[in-house]
């Protein structure tokens, strides 16, 4: 069951004109850091050569770093790219009743960092599509490149911002029948946090795996909220702890299985890396609360891998 939300804050109800903020913010700062050659091909420019026509320089990013380049314009599509996210009630943890951009839980994260994805593939002329899903195949659109599909899946993105959840899910159900409808090779990008009913572990590795196939080159971006989920840092008095997705209640002080729990995360943390590793995905955890560099940067290096 998907409620929608209207305690949305303003700052975020725009979220082409967010990511297209964020975006800018990270150009400017790759362009001033080592990964220059990174920043080149990501924002579509070049080092201007002595000779060369200066009709297409980019004065305004002259102005930022001193340096001129010239706007490089590319007619087809170089890369396919479909992003992927995890509804499940889970994702929608942390509980805020006013949802900014200092304080999004898992999935407001998620559509702001897709969307942000989004933008950078509109700047490089590439073709994104969308899948999402909880307890069935919520939303599904192919890799496309127009300015119009663009716009429908930031729209997507923005409808999932305004939704609560209920539902919980068996992230390895969806994920083969995402991997059987993407056919040309492609950058995959998932974003869960790997929270599922099941016990059996061994069938969501193995979903992650046939994501891989079709030789498609595999993002985890494992989404989870560092203070709480990870160091399980409450407060220490009573307090009940309730299964989102299952129902489940618990009582219990924090401090007397903080230690224990912390262990046990991390060696969660640690399979799933080494299981990544093992089927040749790029493994990458995200704390909600650190901001879109990680992500972006991500997409950088695995352009380069796949072209």
């Amino acid at each position: 069951m998907i409620e929608l939300n209207n305690s949305l804050s303003s700052e975020i109800k725009n979220l082409e004109l967010l990511a297209k903020q964020v975006v800018e913010g990270f150009i400017t700062g790759m362009h001033k850091s080592p990964f220059h050659g990174f920043s080149v091909e990501f924002s579509e420019h070049k080092l201007y050569n002595k000779g060369e026509s200066t009709r297409h320089i980019d004065w305004k990013l002259f102005a930022k770093t001193e340096k001129l380049y010239t706007k490089k314009y590319e007619e087809e599509t170089n890369l396919r790219c479909h992003i992927i996210i995890d509804n499940s009630a889970s994702m929608h943890y942390p509980v805020s009743k006013n949802q900014n951009i200092s304080s999004l839980n898992k999935i407001g994260f998620s559509a702001v960092a897709a969307a942000c994805l989004i933008e950078i593939l509109k700047r490089q002329r590439d073709a994104v599509g969308l899948s999402i899903y909880s307890d069935t195949y919520e939303y599904y659109a192919p890799e496309k490149g127009s300015e119009r599909h663009r716009k429908m899946l930031t729209h997507q993105l923005e409808t999932l911002l305004q939704a609560t959840s209920k539902n919980s899910t068996n992230t390895y159900e969806y994920l083969h029948e995402i991997a059987e409808k993407i056919h040309r090779r492609s950058l995959l990008f998932l974003f869960t946090d790997m929270f599922q009913t099941t016990k059996d572990q061994d069938e969501l590795f193995e979903a992650l795996r046939h994501l891989k196939h079709n030789k498609h080159e595999v993002v985890l971006f494992h989404t989870y909220d560092k203070e709480l989920e990870f160091l399980f840092n409450f407060d220490n008095s009573p307090k009940k702890f309730v299964d989102v997705e299952t129902g489940e209640e618990i009582n219990l002080y924090a401090e007397n299985v903080q230690e224990k729990y912390t262990q046990l995360t991390g060696d969660f943390f640690n399979k799933l890396k080494n299981k990544c590793l093992q089927y040749k995905i790029d493994y990458v955890p995200v704390n909600i609360h650190d901001g879109y560099y990680e992500v972006l940067t991500t997409y950088l290096i695995s352009r380069r891998k796949i072209l």
